[in-house]
């Protein structure tokens, strides 16, 4: 971990509860920023300039998480069918909450982490999900309307998206030794996938393949966070570090200053970018990764975020325009059931 930090909280794994945003020592505005910091050029000239994680210990060889990060599926109503050869966890809710390890190990990058069922899929049309998207109408003509009930979000991705289930959550967990059970993660429900299957790969030689999303997401709490700046700058680095770069932090780097933004819909907060370099690789889906984060408050007066991640330098990346345009589109729907 960074030093002193945690991921932030607001949509945790069961195993993780700490809020990292409420615990002594922490420092505003931008943990990432310790000093000795150096500085990067920035590959995306709208937003300021990045600063590099100043953190001990060297890179390890197998960049991308060198299949240690472990991607998490979490459902908290249907059940839901979690895709051969990803390590993770199904659990379905209730205080005693039940841990299912599926088989296998997680790629490097944001590998697809569950399928919903073609009743839980809130794309499919189907009348058995009561949060499905079928009847929301999007902002963007020819869009899809991703919904997160839980914190009374929705926005929209082109038509080549694949929206999840409402109910669904997923991100990354990765070995930290600091923690109580040796683990912590990050964790978004309200998800969409941009070509889940854009590399397969069978990097451990078990005849099971993973398959890698080309990018990801999502929308998630930020319980204990002051400000949306605050999210946006502590937030996106570990989407970074999670699906690309674990164990390795000096090739994440992250804005300097967040950046204030205001959707389509009159939404007004704040977003950074973090991205990796040069990230050790060994595994045919391993990449640098990149993440964007936006901090603001929902209908409840409580600070949430949108995420987005996805691999960088690559042939297919999203471009950053496509990226500000689902930005644009975030907007508040209904009562948020959760927080």
């Amino acid at each position: 971990m960074w030093p002193g930090q945690q991921p932030p909280g607001g949509e945790q794994n069961p195993q993780a509860q700490n809020n990292p945003y409420q615990q002594p020592g922490y420092q505003q505005p931008n943990p990432y920023q310790q000093p000795g910091f150096q500085q990067q050029p920035n590959p995306y000239p709208q937003t300021p300039q990045w600063g590099t994680p100043g953190v001990p210990g060297t890179p390890q060889p197998g960049g991308g998480g060198g299949n240690r990060t472990k991607v998490i599926a979490i459902v908290a109503a249907a059940a839901v069918v979690v895709a051969a050869g990803v390590t993770g966890f199904l659990v379905l809710g209730g205080d005693d909450d039940e841990k299912t390890e599926a088989k296998g190990k997680a790629s490097a990058s944001p590998s697809v982490s569950a399928e919903p069922s073609d009743s839980a899929s809130a794309s499919s049309g189907s009348g058995d999900n009561p949060r499905g998207t079928e009847t929301e109408k999007p902002t963007v003509a020819g869009w899809k309307v991703v919904v997160n009930p839980k914190w009374g979000i929705a926005f929209d991705v082109p038509a080549d998206w694949e929206v999840q289930s409402p109910g669904l959550s997923q991100g990354f967990e990765w070995e930290d030794k600091e923690q109580p059970d040796g683990y912590d993660s990050i964790i978004q429900s309200g998800t969409a996938e941009y070509k889940s299957k854009w590399c397969t790969s069978d990097d451990d030689k078990d005849g099971k393949t993973d398959d890698t999303a080309l990018a990801m997401v999502g929308s998630k709490g930020a319980e204990g966070a002051k400000s949306t700046d605050e999210i946006a700058l502590n937030t996106p680095a570990w989407w970074v570090f999670g699906g690309y770069t674990e164990p390795d932090r000096k090739s994440v780097a992250t804005d300097k200053k967040a950046t204030p933004f205001t959707t389509a819909s009159g939404i007004t907060g704040s977003y950074a970018w973090a991205q990796s370099t040069n990230t050790p690789q060994k595994g045919k889906c391993d990449s640098d990764g990149k993440a964007i984060t936006f901090g603001f408050k929902n209908s409840n007066n409580d600070y949430v975020s949108w995420n987005l991640y996805g691999a960088k330098g690559v042939q297919d990346e999203l471009p950053k325009a496509t990226i500000m345009q689902i930005l644009a589109t975030v907007r508040l729907h209904g009562e948020p059931t959760g927080g």
